[in-house]
């Protein structure tokens, strides 16, 4: 049987490129951002059951980092009854839409991609502008969305023929994939276009129906996904957009007897907490919460002696400042042998030297940070760094003209493998370097973190190579690259430990954490047979 995933997916990023660094496409870009611009300071209503509403606790505003004097838009604060009113209107659309045939579900999800696609440049402009993206970190994080869409939809298509099992005697046996009902999904701010839509997208292919609540600093590239299901018809109560409070939306959501299932991505605390919440069966509730989470991480590049460290530093910067180490992936140890950590040292603080610093607009290599929150949260970390190493580079707020959230790109060194710096997430560009001695010493360093998401080797020694493979423990392992930057359906991306459940969004096992294997038995009597295999869960007579 044909596996469509395998044979029809491709990666929108490598099928239809752009390079900003040709004049025409960053002149397009700049353009659409000019275009996006007039639009500004808009009010903005939650999508409900179908419709535009106003919310009932208020509005709040979206700022663009680059230049905090420009509000992005208006966006509703739902009330704790607004966010119930849309689950009900989820559960309520899940009694048609479980049963609504697998193809059916997927051409509305490719029919989305492909309007993502027009509006690709339009898409980046608004990334741009309200998180602070220069133009390649905005372009990869909408082609991720058209990827996830596609993906999920091709492995709907292939779930649906269900699971392989063996006939047992007369009896015929099927395990088929059910859909499980209303769910929440709550995303972050740092990929807000991609991550809000793979999170929220996979479980409707499945057959699920969501309330997708985004982050309050991005809650416009939410918005744009909305308007964009609506236009592709899918039918009304399967998707809700709903902004507003952590507690208010967030908490209420995750704690409803009718909710099936929490998906999120974010902090460890709030994870944490979540995962409390999904032990709970409040009275009315007669089913266990199933709950994905993936909650940051630690990432450590390991450099050995014997590594190409011009490649290494190269890895170290795009992984550690990229999109200003805004990643849950971003690379915040490097630990390095010691035969080589000045002279990797150097390469590195010489490539840092050379990045440019502004408006995400303008298509600086290093924008802003997200907010002021983070900002003050960054800050207080290099102040605690000065304690427990030695300041290389950076170090401070960056000198730029423009009102934003500029911080310098800061390395310490000699730090010491238990200091907080090389413990603790802090979520943006700045960089612990630890020596070791040896491989076995930096890659006890590497797994000594109670975190496990990503992670980097470098080194030319292949049975240096296939130890680390094993025992570097870690979700996202990269051999002689950066420790970002994962492919949809290439690099499924989770992590061990705190790092959350090791979903593997962008795999092949994803959609099954929003499915129920159903076994079928049917047993022949009297004569009378019946081939399991023409029986459709998606079909309406």
């Amino acid at each position: 049987m044909r596996d469509l995933t395998l044979e029809k997916y491709r990666n929108e990023a490598f099928e239809a490129p752009l390079d900003f660094t040709d004049d025409e496409a960053s002149q397009k870009q700049k353009k659409a951002i000019a275009d996006i611009r007039k639009e500004f300071g808009k009010e903005h209503k939650l999508y409900i059951d179908g419709k535009w509403v106003k919310g009932d606790s208020g509005t709040f505003e979206s700022r663009n980092p680059s230049s905090t004097d420009e509000v992005i838009g208006t966006f509703q604060s739902a009330s704790s009854d607004q966010a119930t009113g849309a689950l009900t209107s989820a559960v309520k659309a899940f009694e048609e839409w479980q049963y609504v045939p697998a193809q059916e579900r997927a051409d509305y999800i490719f029919k989305a991609a492909n309007i993502i696609r027009k509006r690709r440049l339009e898409i980046n402009a608004w990334m741009i502008s309200e998180s602070g993206k220069n133009f390649y970190e905005a372009d990869q994080d909408t082609c991720e969305a058209i990827d996830f869409l596609e993906y999920y939809a091709f492995e709907a298509l292939r779930l649906d023929r269900g699971m392989g099992v063996m006939n047992a005697g007369t009896d015929r046996n099927r395990t088929i994939y059910t859909p499980m009902g209303a769910g929440v999904t709550i995303s972050p701010w740092n990929f807000p276009f991609a991550i809000y839509a793979g999170m929220a997208l996979a479980p409707v292919v499945a057959g699920n129906t969501v309330v997708a609540k985004p982050a309050p600093d991005t809650p416009k590239m939410a918005w744009l996904l909305a308007t964009i299901l609506e236009e592709a018809g899918l039918p009304k109560g399967v998707f809700n957009y709903v902004t507003g409070g952590d507690i208010e939306v967030g908490e209420t959501l995750a704690r409803h007897q009718k909710t099936r299932f929490i998906s999120f991505t974010g902090s460890m605390k709030v994870g944490l907490h979540l995962n409390r919440i999904a032990a709970e069966t409040p009275d009315g509730q007669h089913f266990l919460k199933r709950i994905v989470t993936e909650m940051g991480g630690k990432n450590a590049i390991v450099v050995d002696k014997d590594a190409d460290l011009e490649n290494a530093a190269d890895s170290i910067v795009q992984a550690a400042y990229g999109y200003q180490g805004q990643k849950c992936s971003a690379c915040s140890r490097v630990i390095v042998q010691k035969d080589v950590h000045d002279k990797l040292l150097d390469l590195v603080l010489k490539r840092i030297r050379t990045i440019k610093i502004g408006n995400a607009a303008e298509d600086y290599r290093m924008g802003p940070v997200i907010n002021q929150k983070a900002v003050d949260k960054i800050m207080s970390y290099i102040e605690i760094g000065k304690e427990e190493g030695k300041l290389e580079i950076g170090g401070k707020r960056a000198d730029v003209s423009e009102k934003g959230f500029y911080i310098e790109p800061t390395v310490f060194s000699g730090v010491d493998p238990k200091a907080r710096i090389a413990q603790e997430e802090i979520f943006g560009p700045v960089v612990a370097f630890i020596k070791a001695k040896d491989t076995d010493e930096a890659l006890h360093i590497a797994n000594d973190t109670k975190f496990g998401l990503t992670g980097a080797y470098h080194s030319k020694d292949r049975k240096k190579i296939e130890r680390v493979l094993r025992e570097y423990k870690v979700g996202n392992l990269y051999i002689n690259r950066s420790c970002t930057g994962s492919l949809v359906g290439s690099q499924p991306f989770g992590g061990f430990n705190m790092s959350g459940n090791d979903a593997k969004a962008g795999g092949r096992d994803y959609l099954l954490h929003f499915l129920l294997p159903k076994s079928l038995t049917y047993h022949p009597v009297n004569g009378q047979d019946y081939n399991l295999e023409r029986f459709e869960y998606g079909k309406r007579e």
